[in-house]
């Protein structure tokens, strides 16, 4: 039986794969020099970033977080990959923060030091959202919609 996929989960995850491709962009940008369209670019990766977790907060707390409906057996391997993606989405929040923050400052020293980390954090951050997505949604049904703890936690 065919199902279709939840409407917000889905275009928050386009927007967090929108941001990591801005973010690759960007930094293919500035390794040519073109400090200008590196700015742009790096901006609405923040954007699409902002707009994803707009959505995301806004279900989370109107309707709720999807619990993983996939085989029990698989569960516990599902939370662990949750939570390691729950923290590297939270890392990858700060150091973007802090990075655009230092960029928009001209304090390039702290800049330069801080962007390669902080895409490649982002990076991991798009895809393991991307698998989450894609394990909630696509592979298996999503389990009931509740609460943010009941869903990750199952209880």
């Amino acid at each position: 039986m065919e199902h279709s996929l939840p409407i917000l989960p889905t275009i928050s995850t386009s927007f967090i794969v929108l941001s990591a491709i801005f973010v690759a962009i960007g930094w293919y940008l500035i390794r040519q020099r073109n400090i200008e369209a590196h700015k742009k670019v790096m901006i609405w990766a923040a954007v699409f970033a902002l707009l994803f977790f707009l959505i995301y907060l806004s279900r989370t707390v109107f309707i709720g977080n999807t619990s993983f409906g996939g085989p029990d057996n698989m569960k516990i391997y599902y939370t662990i990959f949750l939570v390691f993606h729950i923290v590297l989405a939270t890392v990858g929040a700060i150091f973007g923060i802090v990075t655009l923050l230092s960029g928009f400052k001209n304090n390039l020293v702290k800049h330069k030091k801080l962007g390669p980390m902080t895409s490649v954090i982002w990076f991991f951050t798009a895809t393991t959202g991307v698998a989450v997505y894609l394990l909630l949604y696509v592979f298996y049904r999503g389990g009931e919609t509740t609460s943010v703890i009941k869903a990750i936690l199952g209880f």
